[in-house]
């Protein structure tokens, strides 16, 4: 029997892990590129602006569009753009530096939100709202300026999947994140090129890539978040019932608004017999759910 030296261990296990690696490169690849191609993000002569924060997230959304301008079958422009919001720390070299080292086009914008936002909200209250509302113009008036026909956000599959969640526990709306949409002015188009990335996906490939991250420390610490109680509540999910979060996920895709209750998006006042349902008369069959553990659906893990 042939014996492995050291050495040949070691490289073996290097091949591995870049085998793992390139894997992983074509999943998310191959995921953005089908997002762009479903939802028509994406056409020839478009201006691309990459909104990068530092995160794994958009470190991760803008090398995923790098790589595939290089094969895409339209030339678009990308402009990495960074807000520098003035946080007490902020290391605001890092991102000019990545920027410059991998050669893409870039503009940094410095704007003091931070203080806004601390004197505005008092403390321990979360200032994502507030924050989102001013970084939200600031990003519209310097895609102006470059002349973007594109806004990319670096949110993915479960960024949707709980934003969905918050709006029906907290606001009383079945509404999740949209790949895309278009700002309420008309004036720019919104893109999430990552809708079909799965978080752990992301945060697999920036340790690979050891994207030099840069933390929020305005709210990243904000424990009390709600969206942090939806977080653990859908990797709980993942955990304990593989598939769920995928179904879910699908079922964004496929709504029957028929078999909803919303007024505007079905004319239920005006159903007669000669009105034809979507998914037909089930009013009297057994509803297909399938049995979790020991047939009972849990909502949340504990207590």
């Amino acid at each position: 029997m042939n014996s492995v030296t050291p050495q040949a261990a070691i490289e073996q296990a290097e091949n591995r892990h870049s085998n793992t690696f390139l894997r992983l490169k074509k999943k998310l690849e191959r995921s953005v590129g089908e997002a762009i191609g479903d939802y028509n993000m994406i056409g020839d002569g478009d201006t691309v602006m990459v909104c990068v924060s530092g995160g794994k997230d958009s470190y991760t959304l803008l090398s995923c569009l790098l790589a595939l301008r290089e094969r895409a079958p339209v030339d678009f422009r990308i402009v990495a753009m960074n807000l520098d919001q003035k946080q007490p720390g902020f290391p605001d070299h890092i991102l000019p530096a990545y920027f410059e080292s991998i050669g893409v086009e870039y503009r940094i914008v410095t704007e003091d939100t931070y203080s806004i936002v601390k004197d505005k909200i008092p403390e321990g209250k979360t200032t994502c709202s507030l924050c989102s509302r001013l970084r939200r113009g600031i990003i519209y008036r310097t895609a102006a300026e470059i002349g973007a026909t594109r806004i990319a956000l670096g949110h993915h599959r479960d960024d949707m999947l709980e934003t969905l969640f918050l709006n029906m526990f907290f606001g009383g709306k079945i509404k999740a994140m949209p790949p895309k949409l278009v700002s309420d002015d008309g004036k720019h188009m919104v893109i999430r090129p990552l809708a079909y990335c799965t978080e752990s996906d992301i945060a697999r490939f920036a340790r690979s890539m050891d994207f030099p991250i840069i933390p929020c420390n305005l709210c990243g610490s904000q424990e009390n978040a709600q969206r942090k109680h939806i977080k653990a509540m859908l990797q709980s999910w993942a955990r304990e019932h593989p598939g769920r979060i995928e179904s879910l996920a699908t079922s964004l895709k496929n709504v029957v608004p028929s078999h909803l209750a919303d007024q505007k998006l079905f004319d239920f006042v005006g159903v007669d017999r000669n009105t034809t349902l979507d998914e037909g008369d089930i009013a009297f069959d057994p509803q297909p759910i399938p049995e979790g553990n020991g047939g009972v659906i849990r909502l949340f893990s504990g207590q």
